[in-house]
């Protein structure tokens, strides 16, 4: 189960980074990157899309709330500790 949690988290967390990558992309680029853009913006709802087409056909079963709310909690989690830690070394930097 965990593994199919881990793939849902990675599959869906790409599939967002990607699309907002490719709107950014396409949107302030010029040329070649506005092309970029639009490829990264397809591949991202690819990416969506494959995860959806896994899941309701029974390769990924899981509760994506729980996955969902689980994963933000464990990031930001991640994020406050670093800071933490960001901070404290800047402190003991700043103080030597």
């Amino acid at each position: 189960m965990e593994l199919m949690e881990f793939i849902t988290v990675m599959l869906l967390t790409l599939g967002l980074f990607l699309l907002l990558a490719g709107i950014f992309t396409a949107y302030f680029g010029s040329g070649k990157s506005r092309i970029i853009g639009v490829v990264l913006l397809i591949v991202g709802l690819l990416v969506g899309i494959l995860w959806v087409f896994m899941d309701y056909s029974g390769v990924i079963s899981v509760a994506l709330t729980d996955v969902i709310w689980t994963a933000f909690v464990n990031i930001l989690a991640a994020a406050i500790g670093a800071l933490i830690a960001i901070g404290a070394f800047l402190l003991a930097i700043m103080k030597s």
